[in-house]
């Protein structure tokens, strides 16, 4: 690709690197002599329409945005099979090689990048675009310090019904939202977990979330909070790693509402800590919140002093009258407490909620509930803090009561048509578990090593942790074939035979023997033997004989009154049938009173026939 030219115009000059679905270059506009980044989709995509879509996509997507932290798209253009994008060049680096070269970034390094990308976003949430795949590797960096986000090659509109399909995950694994993680409908929130993500990494050089496969870290996003920030890299300050954490919140509710509140909280966060503000973003208002919620912090602080000289005179009275209730109150409770007899607190576990809670209460004791999922009936009291098997105790000591919520349900997931591994990424999201049952079926539809069905079925609500047991398919039932008979046949010809009704010749089992009366060469035996029904794709072993085989023979055959005499001319042939094969020795016309004595050849044994206008006048045997 290097020095060929697209669209009469641009330039490819050196590659740049690639990705699973594109390889870009560094080229230029020889129109407006300038350099441009050229995105070309691989080649082995080109025929795949779905590719396709999603390259024009990224070109449509990006076409209606207009922003200084996004990189701008100049051109898109179709050669030759060749599609391609053209982009404005960017002199810089991407954000991952910044990390990996400096490791942490140091705070205010780290908000000014994210408060620029939190612009970028903002401006695409509002033109309805949900980017989906924010990570460092898709921001460059300029060489005066700007970041600019590129590759909208996954981004659909944030009003489509669906984005993220329910067996395929969109994005890298790494900076995944739990909701995209579940199958779930991508939105303007799960950019901002993303950003969440990038912070941590710019703030600790390393990524929250590892494993040894990404369904292992896929599923640390849904089920595992990561360690706070401020305790990965303790000079971190703790209003900021705040900020962090609730951009990564699991839910989408509990994270900030928009990009731009994302980015204001990040400057205030860092304005309290007292360090110097080096971020000055360009979104209005970005600008005109950050300055809100300044003056509304001033403005708070000027109340609460004026507020202070008031309210000192009541409090102080306020607090001598609650002493002296205290104090009565006390003796009172302490005189009874003194005089009332300890004693072991009765098990209630098994107990009704209602039941529990009256037994308690009529000894004195002051029950708490608490709830938690179990295997146990839901309202069912399945743990108490204190028991019989405890110190003995006075009223009015507390008794935590956990009581039961049920099992914990969850949907089963359809498994139809799913390979192990995506059944066991399926069942994994939802807390259920794959079970494999050893028989195995054939099945017309479904292809070999696939689920056919599937216990509990879909739809169902079942306890977590439940074991779905899937039966896989052994594919369609093979057809049956009649094995031929091979005898006398090379491997050649016995290979062509066999693959005509679906069989195969064993090659890794063919046996060499002597056998008189065949030829080198032939095959002499075989198993299975001829006539047997057996299923298609079964392997036919043969035995080969090795041994020098019947030699050549001759004989002297005559004709003469055989030809009628009638003054027409009459075709005579004579055949020889032997182990070789069956085949015209000669082949002649003639009339009545002719004499004919023909030598033939024949191995082994065999038979000859003599034909008078191709009806058979008489045959011999040969020995």
């Amino acid at each position: 690709m290097i020095g060929k030219m697209l669209g009469n115009r641009y330039e490819i000059l050196e590659k740049l690197g690639g990705g699973g679905m594109a390889i870009v270059y560094k080229g230029r506009d020889t129109f407006l002599n300038r350099f441009v980044t050229i995105k070309v989709l691989r080649p082995e995509f080109t025929s795949d329409e779905d590719f396709i879509k999603r390259f024009r996509r990224e070109a449509q997507a990006v076409a209606r945005l207009s922003h200084p932290n996004i990189v701008n798209i100049h051109d898109v253009g179709q050669e030759d099979g060749i599609h391609y994008l053209v982009m404005e060049y960017i002199q810089g680096d991407n954000l991952k090689a910044i990390i990996r070269k400096n490791g942490q970034l140091a705070p205010e390094h780290a908000v000014r990048f994210a408060v620029q990308i939190c612009e970028a976003l903002e401006h695409a949430h509002e033109n309805h675009i949900v980017h989906r795949d924010v990570k460092p590797h898709n921001i460059l960096v300029t060489d005066d310090g700007r970041a600019k986000l590129t590759d909208f090659g996954i981004a659909m509109e944030a009003t489509s019904g669906t984005i993220t399909r329910t067996d395929t995950i969109m994005g890298s694994v790494h900076y995944l939202s739990p909701e995209q993680a579940r199958g779930e409908t991508a939105t303007a929130k799960s950019d901002i977990y993303a950003v969440g993500i990038l912070l941590y990494e710019m703030l600790t050089g390393k990524q929250p979330y590892s494993g040894d496969s990404p369904i292992a870290v896929a599923l640390k996003h849904i089920q595992e909070t990561p360690q706070p920030v401020d305790e990965v890299n303790d000079s971190v300050p703790a209003e900021l790693a705040a900020v962090v954490m609730r951009a990564m919140e699991k839910k989408p509710e509990d994270r900030f509402k928009s990009a731009a509140e994302l980015a204001r909280y990040l400057e205030v966060a860092l304005e309290d800590t007292g360090q110097a503000t080096v971020v000055i973003p360009t979104d209005e208002l970005v600008a005109r919140a950050a300055s809100g919620a300044a003056k509304k912090t001033k403005a708070v602080n000027i109340v609460n002093k004026v507020g202070n000289l008031s309210r000192q005179r009541w409090v102080w009275g306020a607090v001598l009258v609650l002493l002296v209730g205290l104090m009565a109150g006390g003796l009172y409770g302490l005189y009874n407490f003194l005089n009332v007899e300890p004693f072991k607190v009765p098990s209630v576990i098994g107990e009704t909620q209602e039941q529990a809670q009256k037994e308690l209460v009529a000894l004195g004791l002051q029950p708490k509930i608490t709830e938690e999922y179990s295997e146990e009936e839901k309202g069912t009291v399945i743990e108490q803090s204190i028991g019989p098997d405890d110190p003995e105790v006075k009223p009015p000591r507390e008794i935590i009561l956990t009581v039961s919520k049920g099992p914990e349900l969850r949907e089963v997931p359809s498994l139809y048509k799913l390979t192990d591994y995506e059944a066991q990424y399926k069942l994994d999201a939802v807390g259920l578990k794959l079970a494999r049952s050893d028989d195995e079926i054939f099945h017309a539809e479904v292809e070999k090593g696939k689920i056919v069905s599937q216990s509990p079925v879909s739809g169902e609500q079942v306890p977590k942790g439940t074991e779905v047991k899937v039966t896989i398919s052994k594919g369609p039932e093979p057809k049956k074939q009649q094995v031929p008979d091979l005898k006398r046949y090379t491997l050649d010809e016995a290979r062509s035979i066999l693959a005509n009704i679906n069989l195969v010749l064993n090659e890794e089992d063919i046996k060499k023997e002597f056998a008189s009366g065949f030829l080198p060469g032939q095959i002499i035996d075989q198993t299975p033997a001829p006539d047997k029904e057996v299923e298609e794709g079964t392997l036919v072993s043969v035995v080969v004989n090795n041994g020098p085989g019947p030699l050549d023979r001759e004989s002297i055959v005559k004709i003469s009154d055989e030809i009628p005499n009638d003054g027409d001319e009459h075709l005579v042939e004579i055949v020889v049938e032997d182990i070789q094969g069956r085949n015209v020795q000669y082949a002649g016309s003639h009339i009545g009173g002719d004499r004919i004595e023909k030598s033939i050849t024949y191995v082994g044994s065999g038979v000859v026939e003599v034909y008078i206008d191709k009806d058979l006048i008489w045959d011999e045997k040969l020995k």
